[in-house]
Formats: structure tokens, sequence, C-alpha cells
């Protein structure tokens, strides 16, 4: 009788699921010793922390963009497009949904994949809290798909207040970024930026500095409300040099076609509104199989990233509640699912030998904030600085580009991620700083 080598399965190929593919494949595909299918419902990955880039135009991701089918070959997994619909663990089956092409016809009826080992790594979505009128009339900025189209409606904007005839003392666009984290205080920047460049392109009427007004609107009483305070006041301080507006202490009640209401009573005219405030794992991860999920509807796992319920099923990444020796939880940021992807790469294969698993520790290595091509402000953490060290300005952009540069070693290797670097210094010369279509 022939022994059939286990069969792990990951649904989800962003930041953490395809480190944790590809490292699998390295350390047991290769070997014999399991076979690896990668899930993803896209057929190319775009690292997330570059979404905002990608959205004001100023990234061309065609130069980085992993195409899982290719990936998958070259490093010796299977890939399989497609969207969870269920999971049936008497069986140790994951259902797909049907696959459904643009033109609405189906491409692929519902499957089955087996599995011997699950692990879910389907990241986050944006939390709109019930929010009137934010599903009608804002953009989120959860995938590549969502970021271009929110780069063509800023196009079309553009164009159309480009048009308008001046009204003293209103701006021709307003843009209004609701929520203060990360994404929303970097696509600011870039947005100003964009500006910038598109005035050298034509659109000369739009002056960002008196045609554009960008407001960010944030609920608590700083921006960045997760980072050290220090770099929330370094980034609020820049943020105010390029004429951005912040309102924190706000809460948004509604989202119209061309306005924004606050709980104060304010009404902000937004010509373009982007939805950034909040995180919560998919809802189709509500109680799948029978798991424990938690009101964000995250897999609770135990610190070996195995679920309460389940020891074959893994979670990492932001859809996953893992908790910390400190009893806080595991932080819904791309290092931390780079580290738990490295983490349950060594737990699987302890598992399949047969060892204890080794629980995660979140190590804190700092945290970075680009602000377009105007600054970057950050601080370091751990052995690095002894400390905590705030750094801001170029070191701290040469900081944040080499955070890039980490991912796409850690998933494509050096030579890869130094071609990936060759083909952005060519595409610099030969394309317009930023998209214009």
């Amino acid at each position: 009788m022939t022994q059939t080598v286990p069969h792990i399965v990951i649904v989800g190929g962003g930041a953490g699921g395809l480190v944790l593919a590809t490292r699998l494949s390295h350390r047991l595909g290769r070997r014999q010793q399991a076979r690896i299918t990668l899930v993803d419902a896209e057929r190319t990955h775009v690292w997330k922390p570059v979404l905002h880039q990608l959205a004001a135009g100023s990234y061309d991701s065609h130069a980085e963009e992993i195409e899982y089918l290719a990936h998958a070959r070259w490093h010796g997994f299977t890939f399989r497009q497609g969207s969870l619909a269920g999971l049936d663990r008497a069986r140790r089956e994951v259902v797909l949904a049907p696959l459904i092409g643009e033109d609405g016809s189906e491409v692929l009826p519902e499957r089955r994949l087996e599995y011997d080992l699950l692990v879910l790594a389907v990241g986050s979505q944006t939390n709109d809290f019930g929010t009137s009128g934010v599903a009608e009339h804002a953009i989120r900025l959860d995938t590549p798909a969502m970021a271009r189209r929110f780069h063509e409606r800023l196009i079309d904007a553009c164009l159309r207040a480009q048009n308008l005839p001046p009204v003293p003392g209103r701006p021709r666009m307003a843009v209004t970024l609701i929520g203060g984290g990360a994404t929303g205080v970097e696509l600011a920047a870039e947005l100003h930026e964009a500006a910038k460049v598109l005035a050298s392109y034509g659109l000369d009427r739009v002056d960002p500095d008196a045609d554009l007004r960008i407001t960010v609107v944030e609920a608590s009483d700083r921006i960045l409300a997760a980072l050290p305070p220090r770099l929330s006041e370094a980034a609020r301080r820049e943020l105010a040099q390029l004429q951005v507006q912040v309102l924190t202490g706000e809460r948004v009640t509604e989202v119209g076609p061309d306005f924004v209401a606050l709980k104060s009573g304010k009404v902000l005219p937004s010509t373009v509104t982007v939805w950034a405030a909040g995180v919560k794992a998919p809802p189709f991860l509500h109680e799948i199989g029978g798991l424990e999920t938690n009101k964000l509807n995250q897999l609770v796992v135990h610190p070996t990233m195995q679920s309460t319920r389940d020891p074959a099923v893994f979670a990492l990444g932001d859809c996953a509640a893992c908790p910390l020796p400190d009893g806080s939880w595991a932080p819904a940021r791309a290092q931390s699912a780079y580290q738990q992807a490295l983490q349950l790469a060594d737990n699987i294969e302890r598992f399949l030998k047969g060892r204890p698993l080794h629980p995660y520790v979140f190590r804190d290595r700092g945290s970075l904030v680009s602000l377009a091509g105007y600054s970057s402000v950050g601080s370091l953490m751990g052995s690095l600085s002894h400390g905590s060290l705030f750094i801001e300005g170029q070191i701290a952009k040469w900081m944040y580009w080499m955070l890039h540069k980490r991912h796409q070693m850690a998933v494509s290797g050096v030579g890869r991620m130094l071609l990936i670097t060759l083909t952005e210094m060519i595409d610099r010369v030969r394309r317009p700083r930023i998209k214009l279509h």
C-alpha cells in the first residue's frame, strides 16, 4: 500500500499566506514530505501596504505583481483560484464558491478540496460599523481592484474639476479620507503629490494647495492612534505643511454622494470619499465549520496558531485572534503576519513530526509611515535600537523602501527582488511619474 503525503491547504495568498506557501514548499514539498496547495480569490498578489500608492497612481504594481500560477510552478506548490464558501471539518474539505468571469458567466463550478492540515490566511477588510451610505458612496482600499477603481474615479474627478468655474473660497475638488490610520495618512500625502504631478501634465487648474482640499477624519483624539504619540505628532505636522486638514475626535454619521456628515453637526463637501476606518475579518468566517470566532469574525486560535476547536486548522494574520503572553492580541499589521508565517512554517513541520509546537511571540520591530515623496516617519524597536528610536526624513524613507524589498525577497528570492528593483528603476525613466489613466 502506497502511503500518501499529507495535503496542506492554505486559503489566502496575502503577506502571510504566500510567504507560508513558499516556505513550506521549499522545506516539505521539494522533499516529498507534503503537498501544498494555495487558494486565493485573485490571480495575482500585490503587497497590501502599497495599495495607497496604487490608488494615487504613484505606483505601478505590474513590476512586482506576482502571478500565483507562475509562482506556484517555480516554487513547487499548486495554486487554485477561488473564494472560500464553506468548511466541512468532518470530511476535512474546504468548499470553494463558483468562479464567475467578468461577463457574469460561470468559469468553474463549486469545488471541494480535501486537506489534512488547513491554514486560513484570508486577511481583513475595512469595517464600516454600519454607517449609513458607506457601501453606496465610499470607496474602500481592501484589494488592488478597489485601489485601481479609486484611481480611475480620482482621474475622472480631476478632469471634471479642471473644467469647473472658479468659486472664491471654495476648492474645485474635495477628497475626504475617513480613518486616520496608516492608510488614511499615507494616502493623504500621496494624493497631494499626485495633484502636483497631474498639474504638470496639463491639469493645471487643479492646484493642490488652492483647488484641492484633502481632509482626514479620525474618531480618536489623534491620527495613527495605534502608534507612539511622537510618531503621530510628526505625521500631523507633515500633513499640516501640505495643508491637509486633520479632524480628530469626529465620528462620521452618514456618507452621501457629495458630502460626509459628522456627529458634531459638521457637513463636509466631498467629491471623492474613502473609508479606511477600522478592520474586521470577512463575514464568511463567522463560526465557519463550527470554529470559534470573535465579534470581528476573527478565528480564535491558541498561541500555536491552532484553532481552539480543531488542532488541524490553523489561522494567521488579520483573520486570526492570536493571544500574546502579556494578555494582548497579535496586532493586525503586515509585520505580524510575516512573523506568524515564519513561525507557522516551523510549527507545521513540527506538527507533522509529532513534536510540540512553539507559541507565537510578536516582536515589534517598530512602525514606518510613508508620506509620499515628502517624508517618512517611524520608530525602530528591539535589538536594533536597544529600546525605541524615532526616525524621520530620508532615513525613514529608506527604511520603508527596505521593508518593501524584504517582502519581495521573502516571497521571490534575492535574484527576482533585484530584477524587480531594476524594472522599477527603468519604469521611472520611461513612464510618467503617476499613472494617468
